[in-house]
């Protein structure tokens, strides 16, 4: 075999590359998709205003512990299994193959809608760009396709060539947001530097529980350090590490700029003040204490920040997309990667053109002869964004689960209890969080109580997850091999290769 060649029995192209990303690189990556900005200029104000909770800081600290106590158990996981299928390969093992055949499906649903609903935010905010600086009127499904291209071209290269470009642009964009924060805090409203939003009985009333929902969505990403798993050096140990970082840093990084709106509004004004400005209230608040230069290059890393997330979820469908090919989920091409970049360029495509079709369809519903800007704002957005975090919710949910069976069955549960402990507290908490945003989804998407959507699109998830069960039943009947190798990746291929050498 040629030096730097890939030790794989069914070939490099079964395989993606190993020792491609360290350990900056991968918290780089697993950052991005988080995408601090989107969340600071847009999530938060849109809290603070839709529920009226004057303490979301407290709500992310406390989502936050629950996300390490999901993590403790996730990341020891991540110890014994590395599969770029991260979720359904960990809920394989745990669960079983029908289990992890239907996981697999919602995964891929749910990062895909996630990916796809930031195009249209990434899209009005573009045309607002040209329309502010250039006064030109471009419709919001422009620079959306343009987006589906570049993403879609930087999907085919080499991951550390994707984590350089996001670990750049997710820098700056956290610097300005720290910039933000020190400049609320030196310049308070007239209640001064008040820790009133960290009060626990600023978390009473109906809209909290919906607010869980909203907040909890921010944390999306941090959970994917283990799709890279094949992809880094010492896996074993850097995925944890980073993946524990990640929550880590966002929790207190969410923290911290919620609370900066409160003290630079005055906590009894933030909510107000949300109401009347909406994702414009960062702006308008960096206007008045940074200047006008600070808040255009804001704008712009706005836009960037979200082309970040863009890529980061690309990537991670794409690796889902490899992994279910490989195993037989999908067709066997999307389980081959690219020449000489080791990307999984099939699974790239498959999520190019479906981000393309989507764009295209919600461009066509636009009954306004330029195109709405608002329209992909409050539902491409909304919408699927909702989808994907509520799919993401019950993975983590059932991965806890996961973690819990995984080490009973093997005699492990007395060296591992704590950590089990911390699983089963952590699958409590994400499966009330999933029941709140199935039942507040019509508030999660601005839709009325009788509307149809209330329904329909968190029934896309269950459809997923009835589809894969159905998926995971015919494969244990019709070929039990296959079946039982659900979830052991390029395990599963040097079981493979010592049949052959056997027969």
């Amino acid at each position: 075999m040629t030096t730097g060649s890939i030790s794989t029995y069914l070939g490099q192209e079964r395989a993606l590359r190993a020792d491609r990303l360290g350990a900056g690189g991968l918290l780089l990556s697993v950052l991005a998709a988080t995408a601090p900005l989107m969340v600071v200029a847009g999530v938060m104000p849109t809290t603070f205003a839709v529920m009226g909770i004057v303490g979301q800081p407290l709500l992310f600290v406390a989502l936050g512990v629950v996300l390490v106590l999901f993590s403790v158990g996730y990341a020891e996981m991540s110890r014994h299994v590395h599969n770029a299928g991260a979720f359904y390969a960990y809920i394989s093992r745990g669960l079983g193959g029908t289990a992890g055949a239907s996981a697999a499906l919602v995964a891929l649903v749910a990062y895909s809608a996630l990916q796809v609903g930031i195009y249209g935010i990434f899209g009005f905010e573009v045309s607002g760009l040209f329309a502010t600086y250039a006064d030109l009127d471009v419709a919001w499904w422009i620079p959306a396709l343009a987006a589906v291209a570049v993403v879609g071209l930087l999907g085919w290269l080499k991951i550390d060539v994707n984590a350089r470009v996001l670990g750049v642009l997710l820098v700056v964009e956290v610097i300005l947001v720290v910039v933000f924060d020190i400049a609320s805090i030196a310049d308070p409203a007239k209640q001064g530097l008040s820790l009133h939003a960290f009060n626990p009985d600023t978390l009473t009333g109906a809209g909290v529980g919906t607010a869980l929902c909203f907040c909890i969505a921010a944390f999306t990403g941090f959970e994917q350090a283990p799709v890279y798993a094949e992809e880094t050096s010492r896996p074993h140990v850097l995925v944890p590490r980073v993946m524990l970082l990640a929550v880590g840093f966002v929790t207190v990084f969410f923290a911290i700029s919620s609370w900066a709106y409160t003290v630079a509004t005055g906590p009894s004004a933030i909510v107000g003040a949300a109401q009347k400005q909406s994702a414009g209230l960062l702006f308008s608040l960096t206007e008045s204490r940074l200047g006008s230069t600070f808040t255009d290059v804001l704008h712009v890393l706005f836009v960037t920040g979200m082309f970040a997330a863009l890529l980061s979820f690309h990537n991670v469908v794409a690796r889902y997309a490899f992994a279910m090919g490989r195993e037989g989920l999908l067709p066997r091409t999307f389980g081959r990667t690219t020449g000489a970049s080791g990307a999984p360029g099939t699974g790239s495509l498959l999520q190019s053109a479906v981000s393309a079709l989507v764009v295209i369809a919600f461009a066509v519903a636009d009954d306004k002869p330029a195109g709405d800007p608002t329209e992909p704002v409050l539902h491409l957005f909304t919408w699927l964004g909702n989808i994907g975090a509520l799919g993401v919710i019950l993975l983590m949910a059932a991965a806890s689960v996961s973690v819990i069976v995984f080490f009973a069955r093997r005699g492990a549960a007395g060296a591992q209890a704590w950590r089990l402990v911390t699983s089963a507290l952590a699958a409590v908490a994400l499966l009330v969080i999933a029941g709140y945003t199935v039942k507040d989804f019509d508030v999660l998407v601005g839709a009325g109580p009788d509307s149809a959507l209330s329904w329909a699109l968190p029934a896309i998830i269950g459809l997923a997850l009835a589809v894969g069960l159905v998926q995971g039943l015919l494969l244990r009947s019709r070929s039990p091999e296959a079946h039982a190798r659900i979830g052991l990746g390029n395990e599963a291929f040097q079981l493979d290769k010592a049949a052959q050498e056997a027969s």
